[in-house]
């Protein structure tokens, strides 16, 4: 029998588990650049590697999402995949060739097509509808503390010591992660809500892929999500880059810094964003995070020093808060009585791939022939033509009244 109300250890469970899952990705992203490139490797093939981890997501983002439908237990699927993080990070910090590296990549990204599904099926299964958009913004706040602590441990770690102790770094936090994954009761999951509202999914995958994928809200999220990263996926690590050229000894501290700002943003206003967003409605907000995308990528093409980036990234923060809050909290809407909560999220996860797999290359690309400034300026278009599309086409998805 699932209990109507989760315990106080449940959700504090839960709390230090975004809280302790943030850490062990944080390394994930700029830092790899920043790592890469002291390893002499070229803008090409860090956007290349960066590419085929984007590729793999995009691929993987359905079947992770089914199979978090699939599963009995969301806390076994979540736990396996922590535990391919951490092998990930090994094999990037033992081995930086080719080879393990690739290697590495697809690990990481084929574990975040189940984390993400998983960590948003836990919340809603736990707490239900009526609580979900205030509990997404709990979320959010607590996995923002833990990237911005963890950068700053991470950036005093590739400072003082060096790029490869990050990912070392990395694989010891598995183990808070998993303690604080098994704090949360699976008796007090619903399994039905963790679903979309069904006790068990249809066994017809088909039938639910063309149900979501015939929904016109639907989709026009999913361009969204699209846009946005494509926009926004490769603008930090081409920072990391840039400041690794500039000043390579500073440039762990510069870019933990650019971790940092954004996230401490997105702790403070994450709670707002979720209570606002059922008063409110999610279309303001949604808004909001996509010109916030697109004033940065403008910032970042003419930003007279370094330090002046990391002021810049503040609005990393706003953009972060705003999705990171709604897009669990739309899919959710869109996905309500499908019991395919969790394919609808591998679904928008498909797109997010798509775009941050398009962006990467696309500003390696322009960075090696025509120079960083360029780059950024393309990002930008590509984010105001987000902005347009965002506000043209996508309609409120709050429901009439919440249950």
């Amino acid at each position: 029998m699932v209990s109507t109300t989760p315990s106080r250890r449940s959700l504090i469970g839960l709390d230090w588990f975004t809280f302790c899952l943030a850490d062990v990705q944080t390394a994930f992203g700029a830092f790899i650049s920043v790592y890469l490139t002291t390893e002499k490797w070229t803008q090409g093939d860090i956007g290349l590697i960066l590419s085929i981890a984007s590729v793999v997501g995009l691929i993987g983002r359905v079947p992770g999402g089914a199979i978090v439908d699939a599963v009995r237990s969301e806390r076994f699927a979540a736990a396996a995949a922590v535990l391919c993080v951490g092998a990930s990070a090994l094999m990037l910090a033992l081995w930086p060739i080719f080879p393990s590296v690739f290697l590495s990549s697809v690990l990481f990204a084929g574990a975040n097509c189940v984390l993400s599904p998983a960590i948003a099926a836990i919340s809603l299964g736990l707490v239900g509808y009526a609580a979900i958009g205030e509990r997404l913004g709990r979320n959010a706040s607590f996995q923002s503390l833990g990237t911005a602590l963890t950068a700053a441990g991470m950036g005093a770690c590739g400072f003082f010591l060096a790029p490869r102790a990050v990912f070392l770094m990395t694989a010891a936090l598995v183990v808070p992660t998993l303690i604080a994954l098994a704090n949360i009761r699976g008796s007090e999951i619903d399994t039905a809500r963790a679903h979309g509202g069904l006790a068990a999914p249809s066994p017809d995958f088909g039938r639910g892929l063309r149900r979501l994928l015939t929904n016109k809200r639907f989709l026009a999220f999913a361009g969204a999500n699209a846009l946005f990263q494509f926009a926004n996926a490769a603008m930090l690590p081409l920072m990391g880059s840039v400041m690794t050229m500039r000043s390579a000894n500073w440039a762990s501290v510069l870019i933990a810094s650019c971790i940092i700002v954004p996230q401490v943003v997105v702790a403070i206003t994450s709670p707002w964003v979720g209570r606002k967003a059922e008063r409110w409605g999610r279309r303001p907000l949604l808004i909001l995070g996509f010109a916030a995308l697109l004033l940065r990528s403008f910032l970042f093409a003419d930003a007279p020093n370094l330090y002046f980036v990391v002021a810049i990234q503040a609005l990393d923060g706003i953009s972060a808060a705003a999705l990171g809050v709604l897009v669990p909290l739309v899919v959710a809407d869109l996905a309500r009585n499908t019991g395919r909560f969790n394919l609808a999220q591998g679904l928008i996860g498909t797109a997010v791939g798509i775009g941050a797999a398009l962006s990467t290359s696309f500003a390696g690309f322009i960075t090696d022939r025509y120079g960083s400034q360029t780059a950024f300026l393309a990002l930008a278009a590509v984010a105001a033509f987000a902005l347009v599309f965002v506000y043209l086409t996508m309609p409120e998805t709050r429901p009439d009244e919440e249950q």
